[in-house]
């Protein structure tokens, strides 16, 4: 008899802790870069050739 009462609350132990049943993953969001542009490149690189090209020509 006490085989029979410890299955059953085995039992009951065990289909507790499945109550939940399946839970769907839940996905973070992808993380998206955006692409920048910058003029500043375009502005600083002629600047300092012609720095370098005013040096070389003080010389």
């Amino acid at each position: 008899m006490k085989k029979l009462v410890l299955a059953a609350a085995l039992t009951v132990a065990a289909s507790a802790a499945f109550a939940g049943g399946m839970v769907e993953p839940v996905m973070e969001p992808e993380v998206v870069e955006a692409a920048t542009s910058s003029s500043a490149g375009g502005f600083i690189v002629p600047l300092l050739l012609l720095l370098v090209v005013a040096a070389v020509a003080s010389n």
